[in-house]
């Protein structure tokens, strides 16, 4: 791999890993809720789960929903079903009380778990494939997946960060509650592709 591709794919991750989406969006409600150290297993979890998916898809997964289409649109309807009721979590977090976070935040393997219904992780994982690492050769697809990993640990830990530096603002539990019905809210418009446009990617 020469340094223009592999500086080619270092801004890949980046744009793919840095920009909202349901991930990033969940991270910066977690980093509210929760702080970041007991988010550090959410922010985990994505980084490996992900990294795990890619590798997966790499090596020929996606050729398994070419060859049986009706598992994608299973796949599909559970990916909203279970974001609509993650939403509705978000959404009805409590104000922290005593100066302890409410509820329990995601644990590692619920956040490697949620990629695998992820619609922007599908996208990211079968295009950044398709681009990088097309001929399903272990070794191509290993070094893709290490620098999104690479790449994922700054981005997860931006997104928690903003989450924790408006955790003083949104002290005000009227703030809070605006701010959680707001991020369910972009998270349900997150599944939009799945949604708004006959399931596609």
């Amino acid at each position: 791999m020469t340094p223009d591709q592999l500086f080619a794919i270092v801004l890949f991750a980046f744009a793919a890993s840095g920009t909202p989406g349901p991930n990033t969006l969940m991270l910066m409600a977690s980093g509210v809720n929760f702080g970041f150290r007991r988010s550090l297993p959410h922010m985990a979890g994505i980084i490996v789960g992900f990294s795990v998916m890619l590798v997966l898809v790499g090596v020929g997964l996606a050729a398994v929903f070419t060859l049986w289409p009706p598992l994608a649109r299973v796949m599909q309807v559970a990916a909203v079903v279970y974001m609509l009721w993650l939403a509705w979590k978000i959404a009805r977090s409590a104000p922290a009380a005593e100066g302890q976070a409410p509820g329990r935040p995601f644990g590692f393997w619920q956040a490697a778990g949620f990629q695998w219904i992820n619609p922007k992780g599908w996208a990211i994982a079968l295009s950044a494939v398709a681009i990088h690492a097309p001929g399903q050769e272990l070794l191509p697809v290993l070094l893709l997946s290490g620098i999104f990993a690479l790449v994922n640990v700054p981005c997860a830990g931006l997104w928690t960060g903003v989450g924790v530096a408006l955790r003083h603002w949104l002290a005000d539990p009227l703030r809070l509650r605006i701010f959680n019905w707001t991020m369910a809210g972009l998270l349900v418009l997150s599944l939009w592709p799945v949604l708004g446009m006959g399931g596609g990617r």
